[in-house]
């Protein structure tokens, strides 16, 4: 029965080739769109090299001093990561590492910028990067102040045409530093990984932020397993209550979180000040957006679908006429509607992967490396099944109710 009536489904949207691809163009492009925009969202946020901890990684980024009469936000400082962070009880590595900077090198009279993050030693323990050329530098290089360094495939690329790199030297703001290792890259859109080289915090020149409240730098804690992550978050409050603000006078409450990425985002989202984070709006605020956006393509399609099958009135009376119940009639008409969604889903998805690959390609979102992983896939098969249930099961309710002696009379309408 099924084989027929996807039969009969095919054939009634080859009937109106005209109804038919607009209706496909408005759901391919919907899809599409929404597509592309799950790819990026699901590699933005999942755990994946070098960020695999996912559910036990916490993120100490932005952060406020807040008083009577002012207020002051910004990242996390080396100070307050260094002093009040890394002997926290309860976490098994903490690591402090800055923001990415923009840095000028010289190479054979060749200009080369770089993202350049500092990076204590225990960074190497908390992220699990792939070297593909020797390894990182340690705790022991951090507390001598080595100038050593890991780089990324790009940056060996730009620096030596893609020759072994290990034990040969770059220039990071006009000093060497000596190749430890090289390392596959990292997208930006991993806030945590992302660089093109990696020094020692010890090695740079200044000394001033040793003792910031806020800075450039967030901290990286990794627990034990996710079981001790909110005992871990509750014990990060606490601290916070306890610092000493510089001039007290001004501000009186620090505010920020220990967060997984995804807590975090929403922490910069929704609060002014960072003092609370809400993952599960920000989460609402996404799905309500893609659910949103599809809204209107499938009013569009209702409206389609109506045009379609009140061109079917008779047909459909007739069958009432001859017993047709109307959750027969129902079943038909959705899985017609199915059919055409899943073509315009396949198109969606096929223009989504091509997208994805040009981006990668173009190189507009640097070391991106968007796929249509099977996760992606399955998200985007569920978006099919709500789209075309949407735009079919109230056209096809509708017309199930309508009386076979008005069909046939003519008053469909």
């Amino acid at each position: 029965m099924l084989k027929n009536t996807l039969k009969v489904a095919l054939k009634v949207l080859l009937r109106r080739k005209f109804f038919t691809a607009v209706s496909l163009f408005g759901i391919g492009f919907t899809l599409f769109v929404l597509l592309v925009a799950t790819a990026m969202l699901d590699h933005s946020f999942r755990p994946q090299p070098p960020e695999v901890h996912g559910d036990r990684l916490l993120i100490v980024s932005g952060m406020s001093m807040v008083g009577p009469r002012a207020s002051s936000s910004s990242n996390a400082g080396y100070g307050f990561l260094d002093r009040w962070v890394r002997p926290m009880p309860g976490p098994e590595t903490v690591s402090v590492t800055s923001r990415p900077a923009k840095s000028v090198g010289y190479h054979e009279g060749r200009r080369i910028e770089s993202h350049v993050r500092l990076a204590d030693g225990e960074y190497w323990r908390v992220l699990d990067f792939t070297f593909v050329e020797g390894g990182p530098y340690g705790p022991d290089d951090e507390a001598a102040a080595n100038r050593v360094a890991v780089i990324n495939e790009a940056t060996r690329d730009r620096y030596f045409g893609g020759a072994p790199a290990v034990g040969r030297a770059i220039e990071v703001d006009g000093r060497s530093y000596r190749v430890a290792g090289v390392v596959r890259n990292v997208p930006i859109v991993r806030p945590a990984a992302f660089a093109d080289i990696w020094i020692p915090i010890s090695t740079v020149q200044t000394e001033a932020f040793r003792d910031e409240i806020l800075g450039n730098f967030m901290g990286l804690i990794l627990a034990p397993d996710a079981d001790a992550v909110p005992a871990i978050q509750a014990e990060f409050q606490r601290i916070l209550g306890e610092v000493e603000l510089p001039d007290p006078e001004r501000f009186e409450t620090l505010y920020g979180g220990a967060d997984t990425y995804f807590e975090a985002v929403s922490r910069d989202v929704f609060s002014e000040r960072g003092e609370t984070s809400n993952a599960g709006l920000l989460l609402a605020v996404i799905v309500g957006a893609m659910v949103a956006f599809m809204l209107l393509p499938a009013i569009n399609l209702i409206n389609l679908n109506l045009s379609r099958i009140l061109e079917r009135a008779s047909e459909i009376g007739v069958r009432k006429a001859f017993g047709a119940s109307s959750r027969s009639l129902v079943l038909q008409l959705v899985i017609e509607n199915l059919v055409l969604t899943a073509i315009g889903g396949a198109i969606g998805l096929v223009l989504a992967a091509a997208a994805l690959a040009v981006v990668n390609r173009v190189g507009w979102i640097p070391y991106a490396d968007f796929t249509m992983s099977p996760r992606v896939f399955l998200y985007g098969m569920a978006l099919v099944l709500v789209f075309g249930l949407l735009s079919g099961v109230w056209p096809a309710w509708r017309m199930s109710r309508l009386h076979p002696a008005a069909v046939l009379g003519g008053r469909a309408v």
